[in-house]
């Protein structure tokens, strides 16, 4: 009986594996059901079999097994697998798994008889990381701990911390399984901490409103003072055209979190996750696998507007972003960007990077071991300028994904906060009196005119960013129905020498003031400066400096269409001066013209002597005065000043 027992339960495990096919694994690999798709290839797999090899290891790597994926990168090559990605992915596996030797020979094998240049171009680069990494000491200045009051077999990940208490997401309760990495589903959990010492009788589960025991909730982020959040959320299948993560944003009240709502900054078809908010709320650092980025997962900022909307969403860059995956920001209060990726110089895995900034050029470094090892190191969370939580999967931990605390113990750490202050203002009269400018939008600019930060002042019109040492800076400040304005600041010359300061933290301020005048139509405002030569109407080098400000002042205030005016004094004929000044209008124009502007933007008129501002003037001063270059807005487009509207519907998606 027990012999029949045991025959059936092998009929039907064969009966089980005769369904598996290789159409059924790769439906699940093209799911991005990952797991699934890995066990099933696992099943199948032939000796010879190149496709379902490669299939294979991508469905371990996709699955956060990087580690186990080398036999079968190994066996896709061996088979004559087309797809020379699969030299680059076996060089990634080999350096996860510590073997640096065969890695080299790997790379120089293939650099010999490659084909492909994009995968040229990864291995040349991995040759130059894996030589630097040999350098690498085993110790450095931080020190970690795995948090294991915490941590469990399971799956613990993405530490935030806010006001003593720390966040994070795990799969520790869920019993319902993810079928793209065989794992529970994951949700938000909280616990009451003390810096490192977690109450573990206070861990409690967010609400059902939040967690969703058939999504995945993920990466959290909270405003300064914690009344509000950004997290990650797995689609449910009943948002339509909505079919990956996306972030959303609940608010704080007596009785709890609101209900999340979608954030404007996600797109359909994308992965938007692992948000990160600095501690003004005003910017928020998210990674996405969005169109037009430079590989995977790009890293991307927006910031808030006072309407409450996120705007100016731009793409970190090729200094930060690679072909491979960038993910999980935070950023220090002075300036720093912890990130992690797969594609910077690192040990195998995910590893945790610091992003600095100094004469206009970003510097990535790896902080080594032990912050990071051969698994992901991710999800790192500074609390203060020393000390922070982190997430690795490395060799001896509790199980999976594992929360770590670290400390940088380097005693020659010294941190600089450069920090540019100012206010908006704008005359209350025509003696020049200024009064406060309040609700204004205040944009800081590199010397290429890149945009590096957009804040918005508050009633009194106080703005403030985060500066660098050693660069020049361009503020530009904009309201509705004002004109734009420049102002040109820099920090060159103004650093401190961090070798000679005795205070662990100093803060340097800098103060710059931008002044907004109220466009007014059909109000004359002069252009110094602007000479010709006597009888002409050529365009003078030094006419040339000023008109170029005019261009500036229509570019930034792209809305407004101007009469740019000449006049001449009374010294010769009524016909000649105004010939003499239609020409030297139309003159400067065309230089406007060809500065960029659209001529439909600028028209060129010329009053000659017939709007003195000193009549019978008898002076040469008296004479200057008269002969002079105006403009004046014709019209623009009036923008009614927008009402500050519902907080709690700011930061929600319209769609």
């Amino acid at each position: 009986m027990i012999r029949a027992k045991n025959i059936f339960f092998v009929l039907v495990i064969l009966s089980f594996t005769s369904c598996i096919t290789s159409k059924t694994a790769v439906k699940d690999f093209n799911n991005a059901e990952y797991y699934d798709a890995s066990l099933k290839f696992e099943k199948i797999i032939k000796e010879g079999d190149a496709q379902n090899s490669y299939l294979l290891a991508e469905s371990l790597r996709k699955s956060n097994r990087l580690w186990q994926s080398e036999k079968y990168y190994k066996d896709a090559i061996t088979y004559g697998i087309r797809d020379e990605m699969a030299y680059y992915y076996l060089t990634l596996s080999l350096k996860a798994n510590s073997n640096y030797d065969a890695a080299d020979s790997l790379i120089l094998h293939y650099l010999s008889k490659g084909k492909e240049e994009s995968v040229l171009s990864l291995m040349r680069k991995e040759s130059i990381h894996i030589k630097n990494l040999r350098l690498y000491p085993d110790t450095s200045y931080y020190e970690v701990k795995n948090l294991k009051a915490l941590n469990t077999n399971y799956a613990e990940y993405s530490p935030s911390f806010s006001n003593d208490k720390l966040f994070f997401v795990s799969n520790r309760q869920s019993e319902k399984i993810y079928s793209g990495t065989g794992t529970p589903f994951t949700d938000l959990y909280e616990i009451k901490t003390k810096g490192a010492n977690v109450d573990i009788n206070s861990l409690k589960k967010l609400g059902e409103n939040i967690n969703n025991e058939k999504v995945n909730e993920g990466s959290i982020t909270f405003s300064g003072d914690g009344m509000y959040m950004i997290f990650a959320k797995g689609n449910d299948g009943k948002s339509s055209g909505r079919n990956n993560v996306d972030l959303y944003y609940a608010r704080y009240r007596r009785s709890g979190w609101t209900n999340p709502r979608l954030l404007n900054v996600n797109t359909t078809r994308s992965w938007d996750s692992t948000p990160f908010l600095s501690k003004d709320g005003k910017t928020l650092y998210f990674a996405s696998n969005r169109s037009k980025g430079y590989g995977g997962t790009d890293i991307y900022k927006a910031n808030v507007n006072r309407r409450g909307r996120w705007i100016n969403i731009q793409n970190l860059g090729p200094e930060i972003n690679t072909p491979g995956n960038e993910l999980f920001p935070s950023v220090t209060e002075d300036g720093r960007l912890y990130f992690s990726s797969d594609n910077h110089e690192g040990f195998g895995g995910l590893d945790i990077f610091v992003a600095s900034r100094k004469a206009g050029k970003i510097t990535i470094t790896n902080p080594g071991k032990p912050l990071n090892s051969r698994g992901d190191d991710f999800g790192i969370n500074p609390y203060n300028a020393t000390r922070g939580f982190f997430t690795s999967n490395r060799d001896g931990g509790s199980g999976d994904d594992d929360i770590y605390t670290f400390v940088n113990n380097d005693p020659n750490l010294k941190i600089v906060n450069y920090i540019l202050k100012g206010t908006t203002l704008t005359p209350k009269n025509e003696n020049k009196e200024l009064n406060v400018l309040g609700n204004s939008s205040v944009k800081l600019l590199d010397k290429d005119e890149n945009i590096i930060q957009e804040t918005f002042t508050d009633d009194k019109g106080k703005f403030e960013f985060t500066v660098y040492s050693d660069e020049d800076y361009i503020l530009i400040g904009e309201k509705e129905n004002y004109f734009s304005t420049r102002g040109a600041f820099t920090t060159i010359g103004k650093g401190v020498d961090r070798s000679k300061l005795k205070e662990f933290i100093t803060n340097v301020e800098f103060e710059k003031n931008l002044v907004l005048d109220k466009i007014v139509v059909n109000k004359s405002i002069v252009l110094d400066n602007i000479y010709y030569d006597l009888n002409k109407a050529d365009i003078r080098e030094d006419a040339a400096i000023e008109l170029d400000k005019l261009v500036v002042i229509l570019n930034d205030n792209p809305n407004i269409t101007v009469e740019l005016s000449s006049h001449t004094d009374d010294r010769s004929t009524v016909d000649y001066n105004q010939d003499l000044s239609q020409r030297r209008a139309e003159s400067a124009v065309s230089y406007i013209v060809s500065r960029g502007v659209s001529e439909k933007r600028i028209n060129a008129k010329g009053y000659g002597e017939s709007q003195l501002i000193i009549p019978n003037a008898k002076t040469e001063d008296e004479h200057q005065i008269n002969r002079r270059t105006e403009f004046k807005v014709t019209s623009y487009e009036f923008i009614e000043d927008p009402e500050n509207g519902d907080v709690e519907e700011k930061f929600f998606n319209n769609n």
